[in-house]
């Protein structure tokens, strides 16, 4: 941190303007965190204890898993603390660390989701082929470049954060740290930032949302060509959770995110990070795969308690 900036940590507003839900916010967000550890925990010791669920489809939701672990745990444990304490500082350091880990996992999510969109349309559209489309070698391939590709991107966006000088106030109108308050915050020009904003999000939020749309278009032309009804709700039926998910975590992207920073809402911004960091990845365990009969079956072999 440079010698200008003055700013040495900051208040995370959360939901302070409502201390009389302090309780009732506490015990929602605790239960919905231990549900989201617990069901991608068990995802990830499913996929990886199986040989049988060593494929394309389930080497990607053991990195969404990842994922959501990540990015749940960025901002969780910190928002605990603050109903608990009512201590809703945190240092500047800690809240660049946070913003990295957030921006890293978010980022990762939307553009595996688009990749998972791509295993859909091989496997519905090309089965006789999807063996050598989609070998383990190269979704292997596809999941590491999504980690690496947005690691690399969120190094340049924090690199462009950490420049900026932050002379006060130091209110951040949200319940963690994130991009669009914390530029309203600086004493800095925030030109770049702004511009690499609208960038990241043509990236992230409208081209991979149509290539994702492109991908779900070829699945609903090819799943209208089968001749029986059966065929068509199985092929429909693989591809469900998939598009579930999609829809949520793109509504809270479009809802709040895709839009100037001078446009920033905080009240829409909260509900919004509120779907991504805590109710989605505590429902994509139940979308995708806990009412899967493979992975109840991989569970089961794991812990003998579990029973359908």
């Amino acid at each position: 941190m440079s010698n200008q900036t003055l700013v040495i940590e900051f208040i995370l507003q959360g939901f302070s303007e409502h201390p009389e839900y302090r309780v009732l916010l506490f015990s929602c967000f605790l239960f919905l965190y231990s549900g989201a550890l617990t069901g991608n925990v068990l995802i990830i010791l499913a996929i990886t204890f199986n040989p049988g669920l060593h494929t394309p489809m389930y080497i990607f939701l053991f990195n969404l898993a990842t994922m959501d672990i990540i990015c749940t745990s960025s901002i969780m444990p910190k928002v605990l603390a603050g109903l608990v304490w009512e201590d809703s500082t945190i240092s500047y350091v800690g809240c660049m660390t946070q913003l990295y880990f957030l921006t890293w996992a978010a980022s990762s999510e939307l553009l595996l989701l688009t990749v998972m969109a791509y295993d859909r349309y091989a496997a519905i559209c090309h089965p006789l082929h999807y063996s050598s489309m989609m070998g383990k070698a190269f979704c292997s391939g596809l999941a590491t470049a999504v980690w690496l590709l947005c690691a690399v991107n969120t190094a340049i966006h924090m690199g462009l954060m950490l420049r900026l000088d932050f002379c006060g106030p130091n209110v951040i109108t949200h319940f963690f740290c994130e991009v669009p308050p914390l530029l309203l915050l600086s004493c800095s020009s925030t030109y770049i930032n702004s511009v690499m904003i609208v960038l990241a999000d043509a990236f992230y939020g409208i081209v991979n949302f149509l290539m994702t749309i492109a991908s779900y278009g070829f699945i609903i032309s090819s799943v209208l060509k089968v001749q029986t009804a059966a065929g068509r709700q199985k092929a429909f039926s693989t591809c469900s959770s998939h598009l579930t998910v999609v829809c949520m975590y793109y509504t809270a992207v479009f809802y709040a995110y895709i839009s100037p920073v001078s446009g920033y809402s905080a009240g829409k911004s909260k509900l919004a990070g509120l779907l991504y960091t805590v109710l989605s990845p505590t429902l994509n365990p139940l979308i995708y795969t806990l009412r899967n009969k493979e992975v109840k079956a991989a569970l089961r072999k794991l812990f003998p308690f579990f029973r359908n």
